[in-house]
């Protein structure tokens, strides 16, 4: 039975995008009249990022769903172990891990992915690298189906992700997904994360639904926000 007290819906961006990537998302669900806040995802450490998050579940005070894009999943999925706000977890175009398996492991489960092709990385001072998608390949590779001058935006406020945070392994014991609804919205023409994946995690995780959206690119909450905002606004109603 769905809870009395509606939750607060956190948007969780991944690798590339930033908190604005959500806008048509949020024009939808607040026009349902859905509490939402996006979240800055630091994108700097797997801990350190489910750490921050957990830190805004505790502000909101109250029953949370968390929403997920790309590495946002690996985020919701630690930050969500043993906490019992967390009501669902939703994934868009998301990683949707089980105990030790990072996204670079599981970008590689299927072939696919053109993404590390794409890559730049940039040594940073805490030490390792950090990856950006290089500018003149942005387009087709993130958002391909989005127009060229909103591309160039995207490119130039892409958020960069370091080189630990996508090869540290899920630490929770359970993945929250293995005691809590979820639900997985995704592309088929998803060039950072092949569809394959995007199938089976939604088949392991036991989704209570399962939506595939033809013709889209990795942005699906930039190109596709109606899509994504349905998927949402169903999850609100279940939990």
């Amino acid at each position: 039975m769905p809870n009395d007290t509606q939750p607060t819906v956190l948007l969780v961006h991944g690798a590339f995008a930033e908190a604005a990537s959500w806008n048509g998302v949020i024009e939808r669900l607040t026009g349902a009249s859905v509490d939402v806040i996006a979240v800055a995802n630091p994108l700097r450490s797997l801990a350190g990022d489910a750490q921050y998050l957990s830190d805004v579940i505790d502000g909101v005070g109250g029953p949370v769903l968390l929403v997920a894009h790309s590495y946002g999943g690996m985020v919701t999925t630690e930050a969500a172990a043993g906490n019992d706000e967390v009501k669902g977890l939703v994934y868009v175009d998301a990683f949707a891990p089980a105990t030790g398996e990072s996204a670079f492991a599981l970008s590689l489960k299927f072939p696919g992915s053109t993404l590390g092709d794409a890559l730049t990385a940039t040594p940073v001072s805490t030490g390792g690298n950090e990856f950006t998608i290089r500018r003149d390949v942005f387009h087709h590779q993130f958002c391909a189906d989005v127009p060229p001058a909103q591309a160039a935006l995207m490119a130039a406020t892409q958020r960069p992700v370091t080189e630990a945070a996508l090869a540290t392994a899920l630490a929770a014991d359970e993945p929250a997904w293995g005691s809590r609804p979820s639900w997985f919205v995704y592309s088929d023409a998803d060039l950072n994360i092949p569809v394959e994946l995007h199938r089976w995690m939604a088949t392991r995780a036991g989704a209570k639904t399962a939506r595939e959206i033809a013709g889209a690119s990795h942005a699906l909450s930039v190109s596709q926000p109606q899509a994504v905002a349905e998927t949402i606004l169903e999850a609100v109603a279940a939990v």
